[in-house]
């Protein structure tokens, strides 16, 4: 049977049996000694990036004097061996995995030292007998692999010989992703997510819970100074503010806590500090612990004190750990605490494993009488020394009784990494035997050697594997070497006897199927009793409600601001924004600036009280009109009406008649159909009217001069002139209007902007050039009937119709050129009513003046209708 050893390197390891003076180590380095032996294997101590052996401490008169008598084991830490032993000896047992191959391990202590860690490195590689590196003497151990470690100082201190010797290297922790691009040539295999996914889940969880002024508690150290540079970094891209930065002492053992203890300033937090109830701690387990005994002494219990009842926010790297020391103390203080914590999943059989390890069945495992002692606080008996009962280890004490602090029952998610980082090994093996059977000759009836494995040979196996664990979870690594397997979060709920329960309550992880990258259960989250199970809140100063916009304070962090009233037109419906935004075009804001509401439709109708009054003034105009056509037509064959050039007067009467009628079509909501009629409509009866009272001022200058002897204008005065000069002159006016409707005629359109609370229902003009060219005309008509007739307003007829049309064109010129302005100046129904109003005061302008007269003399002075009277001459 082929016998293989794989080394495993855990953090932080279970017990130094050597004198913990010589761990801290200026003497020459303790060489780990072999604790296990099972099958004919060597299995030995623990490599790690941290000690954390703690000897009971003494106090004497002086305080720096200390003195170390019995090994402190870090209890809880104790399950990473046995979740290596679990998982081998599930492997060795399972005929179809490693068939005729038996894995063995050997475990090794790194003391927080590099020279330990290169020293232990270099040892397991090639010592035998005897440790002379490069060589080879003695019996052979087969290394295939290494796991380890949490750390990256140790497991980069391990790399720099592995990588060297192409011995493949499986860490369980996370490390900093600027770390790892440091490294070439031989892969470093890493069972859990570099930290980038841990920064982004923070984010992620800050924006969810809208956390934007957080503190910062940092070991001090270059792992602690990267975490900073990448957090502040993206805390800037986020909108999240760090509140302050205190530095926490790299403390490895107890001996430096404790003397650190009496020589260090106790942390101070300033009122502007207690505005962040959101607190985020990176280190190690000791970190949790220097809190602990940090803030807890000063007033431990006060509920005052400005770090207490704050929710915590842990990284991967914290565990909760007590140590035989510090079992008194206890995790009250971080009640609600939020961690990031490598994924974890219960494998089966694993605590009916643990409920099995008794110091009277476990045989060969030197940690296991330490751990218990330090667990359950007892001493197992000694030949040497009185027996004491109230003390004494029966063996048969209960695991599940151990404060969470001290043990737990669980596989934790540094457990799990280890248990499958050896099924991933196995795995390989598995693998490359598979590979080489394809390629070996079988031979009947003999058996054939098996030729001794190389560590190098293991790495494309490696980066190949894909297999689902006991739990049905993938593990493969990716292009990076990396296994994504993400990381749980969890909420930690504190109990009276000093134990704690962590429920997990979200997940971080980019390779979901769903494509939900962060996922987080608010309802079964529980908050520190502060809070009364309400959220709580952590910001530089209170919200700045819907309706107003943060407004930045000068030389403080952008969390930090004041809030102001959004700006007239714009509106914020959600807290804390940057700008307030517009309405939609078809709303508008309400008072208070947090809404929008539909804008109402408007347009010049009927109904309203404008419009009832231009429809009713139309509507009078129109039947006065036809009044005086009527009357006109009554009286065709007296001298007054015959005189005034009869058939004119019955055009200009029609034509007014029309464009009072015109009127109508501005009223009402616009459609299709009335938008392509209002402006041609308008312009034509518009300009035949006026070419009617030009050609009536024309002809009436022509007849003048006609009478002087010997003038050849008499030919021009008859009906054709006057009937030339009204078609030409409302010909070229629908050459422009047909123009119009041919390039950009005008159509209904919704006008959002121009008034605060309503849509204008309108006629777009669809071309203003063509709108003003038609105006434009009717304007040149008008000043040329204008002028005409005010050059003949004194010629000596007793009646001179000229002296009327020079009044009734000044009248109509002085309405539209008020119009022009009046119209550009206003917006929807003033804008209709304006030209409304034009058209009805500039039409009854012509009908007053040039007809009124006239219907006075038919109607009031009938004696004055006659032939003698028409030409009877001024003296």
């Amino acid at each position: 049977m082929l016998r293989m050893t794989m080394l495993l390197l855990l953090l932080p390891p279970i017990v130094c049996q050597v004198d913990i003076m010589r761990c801290l180590g200026d003497d020459p380095l303790p060489v780990p000694h072999d604790f296990y032996q099972a099958g004919g294997l060597r299995i030995g101590g623990i490599v790690s990036q941290n000690s954390y052996l703690f000897n009971e401490v003494s106090f004497q008169e002086h305080p720096s004097q200390t003195i170390f008598d019995v090994p402190h084991v870090v209890t809880k830490f104790y399950s990473h061996i046995l979740a290596l032993v679990f998982a081998i000896n599930d492997i060795n047992k399972n005929p179809k995995m490693l068939p005729n191959v038996t894995l063995g391990f050997h475990i090794s202590d790194s003391y927080h030292d590099a020279r330990m860690t290169y020293r232990t490195t270099l040892d397991l590689i090639f010592k035998s007998d005897s440790f002379l590196p490069n060589y080879e003497c003695g019996s052979h151990k087969d290394l295939l692999a290494i796991i380890g470690g949490l750390g990256s100082d140790t497991s980069f201190h391990m790399r720099d010989i592995t990588g060297l010797y192409k011995i493949p290297q499986l860490t369980y922790g996370s490390f900093a992703p600027d770390e790892i691009q440091n490294m070439e040539s031989t892969p470093f295999y890493r069972m859990v997510p570099n930290e980038n996914l841990q920064f982004m889940g923070m984010i992620w969880l800050f924006r969810h819970f809208r956390w934007t002024w957080v503190g910062l508690f940092v070991v001090e150290d270059k792992s602690g100074e990267q975490f900073l540079k990448i957090l502040e970094s993206l805390f800037s891209r986020h909108g999240i503010c760090s509140a302050f930065t205190k530095r926490i002492p790299q403390l490895a053992r107890m001996e430096e806590l404790l003397n650190h203890f009496h020589g260090a300033n106790l942390i101070s937090v300033s009122s502007t500090d207690y505005k962040a109830n959101i607190n985020i701690v990176y280190g190690d387990p000791v970190t949790i612990l220097w809190l602990i005994t940090f803030i807890g002494s000063q007033n431990y219990g006060n509920n005052e004190n400005m770090l207490f009842g704050k929710v915590w926010i842990m990284t991967t790297q914290i565990d909760l750990a007590l140590y035989g020391i510090s079992r008194g103390l206890d995790f009250q203080m971080f009640q609600g605490a939020i961690s990031f914590a490598i994924h974890t999943k219960e494998v089966p059989g694993f605590r009916e494993f643990i409920q099995n390890i008794k110091p009277n069945r476990t045989q060969g495992d030197g940690f296991l009488k330490d751990f218990w002692e330090q667990a359950f606080d007892c001493l197992f008996p000694d030949p040497e020394m009185p027996a004491m009962d109230d003390d004494t280890c029966t063996g048969e004490e209960r695991l599940e009784s151990l404060p969470a602090g001290l043990f737990e029952m669980h596989m934790s998610g540094q457990s799990y990494s280890i248990y499958n980082a050896v099924y991933v090994i196995a795995h390989a093996v598995h693998a490359m035997y598979s590979s080489r059977s394809k390629h070996r000759p079988t031979m009947v009836g003999s058996s054939v050697d098996v030729q001794p494995l190389q560590a190098w040979q293991l790495h494309l196996f490696l980066q190949g594997i894909s297999f689902n664990n006991s739990v049905g979870e993938t593990m493969a690594f990716n292009d990076k070497w990396e296994m994504g397997c993400g990381f749980d979060i969890t909420n930690m709920i504190t109990f009276p006897n000093k134990s704690f329960q962590r429920v997990k309550v979200g997940r971080v992880d980019t390779n979901t199927l769903d494509g939900e990258e962060f996922m987080i259960n608010d309802d079964i989250i529980v908050w520190p009793r502060r809070f009364n199970e309400v959220l709580p809140i952590s910001l530089c100063n209170e919200h700045c409600q819907p309706g107003n916009q943060k407004k930045k304070r000068e030389g403080e962090k952008s969390c930090c601001y004041d809030c102001a009233l959004c700006p007239e037109g714009k509106i914020s419906n959600q807290t804390d924004v940057d700008d307030c935004f517009k309405c939609p075009g078809a709303q508008y804001p309400i008072k208070n600036k947090n809404d929008c509401t539909p804008k109402v439709k408007t347009f010049l109708s009927y109904e309203e009280p404008l419009g009832i009054t231009l429809a009713l003034a139309a509507v009078s105009f129109s039947l006065l009109t036809a009044l005086v056509l009527g009357i006109f037509i009554k009286h065709k064959d007296t001298p007054m009406v015959k005189a005034n050039n009869r058939d004119l007067s019955y055009t200009l009467l029609v034509s007014l008649l029309f464009c009072f009628l015109s009127s109508m079509l501005f009223l009402g909501q616009p459609g299709k159909v009335t938008c392509l009629l209002r402006q041609p409509t308008f312009g034509i009866v518009f300009s035949a009217a006026v070419s009617c009272v030009l050609a009536k001022t024309t002809i009436v200058s022509l007849a003048f001069m006609a009478t002087k002897p010997g003038s050849r204008i008499k030919k021009w005065v008859g009906r054709k002139v006057s009937y030339s000069i009204v078609i030409c002159c409302s010909f070229v006016q629908m050459w422009f209007c047909t123009a119009w409707m041919a390039t950009a005629p005008p159509f209904p359109d919704l006008d959002m902007y121009s008034a605060k609370e309503e849509i204008i229902v309108q006629c777009n003009e669809g071309s203003a050039v063509m709108f003003y060219c038609v105006l434009g005309y009717m304007g040149l008509l008008a000043i040329t009937s204008f002028i005409v007739a005010f050059l003949a307003r004194k010629l000596p007829d007793s009646f001179n119709e000229a002296k009327f049309i020079t009044f009734s064109m000044l009248a109509f010129c002085s309405v539209w050129l008020s119009f022009i302005p009046t119209y550009l100046s206003t917006r929807g129904k003033g804008m209709v009513a304006v030209e409304i109003f034009s058209i009805l005061a500039s039409t009854a302008g012509l009908l007053g003046c040039i007809f009124c007269p006239k219907c006075y003399i038919i109607l009031l002075r009938p004696e004055l209708n006659s032939r003698e009277q028409l030409i009877r001459r001024k003296h």
